[in-house]
């Protein structure tokens, strides 16, 4: 067995780290993050990126404070399809927790789509626990550009940040 060992660091993501996201979703997605930075520089939220050696984004995720006072709300988070499972998505959510920490709220909190068992454990792990279920949509972007409404039932957890 041959092991890989990436040396990994976890900063904000820029507008030059865009054209190396596409692996994060459709260019409606990757747009949406362009404004997500723009959010980030007026202090609404922060949005981080895991990077390699290079300067790569391997992984992204949102840290949404106007949502619930006191709390840091987890957001579009994503790891390249090819490095998942690698610890990486680990990384990005505890690097989120110490951001939230940093800012001063004691909460952390997500919704997690009920179709994706495989986050919801992750979450777990982590200790986040369920206390609520809510409908969430968003636009998708199809090949061919056009929006259609996508809407889900999310789990959503909780964890008290010390």
């Amino acid at each position: 067995m041959t092991e890989i060992r990436l040396h990994l660091s976890v900063r904000d993501l820029t507008d030059a780290d865009l054209p190396s996201c596409d692996w994060a979703g459709s260019p409606k997605h990757v747009r949406e993050l362009a404004h997500q930075i723009r959010r980030a520089e007026a202090g609404e939220v922060d949005y981080l990126a895991v990077c390699t050696p290079v300067g790569l984004p391997v992984a992204v995720g949102g840290i949404d404070y106007t949502i619930r006072p006191g709390t840091g709300t987890l957001r579009q988070l994503g790891v390249h399809p090819a490095l998942r499972s690698c610890g990486i998505g680990t990384l990005l959510i505890r690097s989120a927790e110490q951001r939230i920490g940093a800012r001063g709220p004691t909460r952390a909190e997500l919704g997690v789509e009920e179709c994706n068992p495989r986050a919801r454990t992750l979450y777990e792990r982590l200790d986040y626990r369920a206390f609520g279920r809510a409908l969430d949509s968003w636009d998708v972007e199809a090949e061919d550009g056009s929006l259609r409404r996508y809407g889900t039932m999310c789990t959503l957890m909780r964890k008290e940040l010390a």
